[in-house]
């Protein structure tokens, strides 16, 4: 019955989320008479304001958030949308991680989906199978805690031993026995990387000001420009983006941010038309992460940005040119003085526009340059590398494997698109790999098994554009496919690069909607 209405309020959890993003966060100093106010009816008080269950757990702004949620639905728990806004702020704070107990995992809270996951066999097969196993790498509990949580697991879903890799094992044993054990030495509560932050922890008065920012879109391009953050009520900012693509398209806009446990930074901004949500970290004087838009998170840009008091050489778009050519070269920082220098056999011809945070410059490569990375200058400011490349070797498109969804047709989740680059690769003078970027191409299609001929995926499942972009088909059972099923697809994605016409070939999923959607995969 649980089961059924977690599901039932799946898409209320979504929404949730942008709980995470409102200017209104109330006071953290309120967190703990909440916690006594919401919570101690189901938890027991320690004292120091701790709480059983509660204050033996770390997560990031978004697990906290899932958890409160779950209280609500689960357990019934009346709690305004300001209140609950106060108690993630108050636990994230109090209760989140240090920025290297974050790393390699950040994917989950930018939602990057299309990530193919490294972890070893006992993890994914006990904690992967249903979610990401990045959503268990990012808390911290002791010992009794992930045994709790195992057990959680095994009342919640009680036919779990019996489902996919479980049913071939004595699974219960082996989750309390191998499995506690091992997340409890691996994500401990307690850790010198926790203890030290809480120490070093900056606050918020060091954000307000510019930061100039670099990023990159799939089937978009590169985006660079300037972001303003003013300081409001708490750790919360008013933002506003200035900048453009590099085909010209604007990138302009404005919104607001909050920044959680000194580093964790979740914006919304409204682009155009279009929402965007923002989930960096912020550290050292640099934000680090992802841009994706509210209602399509597959939609998506990398971003960077430093502080425009810290002098830096943030990024070369595009970091390629070829021996012989001619191409215009932007680069992008803070504190920009002084000329360009683009390494042996790479020419300024012409300085087309100079300010502290970009100079655009003409720049030509000498038919005998050396094919290798260069590494780029302005002034004294280093950092950045540009490929000058004689011939491309291979293509690879990117993402080598993604999932794209059904959707809309009456149903009530959108579509998720597939978007696509190809990557052009060559060697340098000694003959290693050499990343060239991005490249134009064009696109298509094609079965990827003999299942997928027989079905006809390539007819139903979906259309490519011409800019890299897979629009799935609609949702729900399609009455001219065989056994009247949905539009779902097994498909081979192939670029073919306009100038060359070398091929890369990747492999995409079309599959039906992703119905429970939270925050944390």
């Amino acid at each position: 019955m649980k089961t059924t209405r977690l599901r039932r309020h799946a898409g209320k959890l979504a929404l949730v989320a942008a709980a995470l993003l409102s200017t209104q966060a109330m006071a953290a100093e309120q967190g703990p008479s909440l916690l006594q106010n919401k919570c101690m009816g189901c938890h027991i008080p320690e004292g120091n304001d701790d709480y059983s269950r509660i204050s033996h757990q770390r997560k990031t702004p978004e697990g906290w958030l899932m958890s409160i949620a779950r209280m609500q639905v689960m357990h019934g728990l009346q709690i305004s949308d300001d209140d609950r806004r106060t108690l993630v702020k108050y636990l994230a704070d109090k209760q989140g991680l240090a920025p290297s107990e974050t790393d390699g995992v950040r994917y989950a809270m930018e939602r990057r989906l299309n990530t193919v996951e490294q972890f070893d066999t006992q993890l994914s097969e006990t904690c992967g199978r249903c979610h990401s196993g990045a959503r268990v790498a990012l808390q911290r509990r002791p010992a009794k805690e992930w045994e709790h949580l195992v057990n959680f697991h095994l009342g919640q879903w009680p036919s779990l031993e019996y489902q996919a890799q479980a049913r071939d094992r004595d699974w219960l044993p082996i989750a309390l026995q191998q499995v506690v054990p091992e997340l409890a030495k691996r994500y401990p509560l307690e850790s010198p990387e926790w203890a030290a932050w809480q120490q070093a922890k900056p606050n918020a008065d060091a954000l307000p000001g510019q930061w100039p920012f670099s990023g990159h879109m799939l089937a978009k391009g590169d985006v660079r420009g300037v972001m303003s953050v003013t300081a409001d009520q708490g750790d919360t900012f008013k933002v506003e983006l200035k900048g453009a693509y590099a085909d010209g398209t604007p990138f302009n806009g404005s919104g607001t941010a909050i920044l959680y446990n000194g580093y964790e930074w979740r914006g919304t901004v409204k682009v155009g038309e279009v929402n965007l949500r923002q989930v960096f970290a912020a550290l050292d004087g640099e934000m680090k992460g992802r841009m994706f838009e509210a209602e399509h998170d597959e939609r998506g840009l990398d971003f960077t940005a430093v502080k425009a008091d810290k002098a830096r050489l943030l990024a070369v778009q595009p970091a390629f040119i070829k021996a012989g050519g001619e191409s215009e070269i932007t680069l992008v920082g803070s504190g920009l003085a002084g000329n360009a220098d683009l390494g042996a056999g790479v020419h300024v011809v012409e300085v087309l526009e100079q300010t502290p945070t970009l100079l655009r410059v003409k720049a030509r490569a000498a038919a005998d340059a050396s094919p290798g990375q260069r590494e780029v200058a302005v002034g004294a400011l280093k950092g950045v590398s540009l490929a000058v490349y004689d011939k491309v070797e291979e293509v690879k498109v990117v993402p080598a494997f993604s999932i794209a969804r059904i959707g809309e047709n009456g149903a009530s989740v959108p579509k998720v698109q597939g978007r696509f680059e190809a990557e052009a690769w060559g060697k340098d003078a000694n003959g290693q790999p050499l990343r060239i970027g991005y490249l134009p191409a064009s696109w298509k299609v094609e079965p990827f098994n003999e299942r997928a001929v027989e079905d006809e995926d390539v007819k139903f499942a979906g259309q490519m554009q011409a800019d890299g972009v897979f629009v799935p088909g609609g949702a729900g059972p399609n009455p001219a496919r065989k056994m009247m099923t949905n539009n779902a697809g097994n498909l081979k994605v192939i670029a073919t690069l306009a100038d060359g016409g070398q091929t890369g070939e990747g492999h995409m999923i079309v599959t039906v909607q992703r119905w429970n959607n939270p925050p944390l995969p």
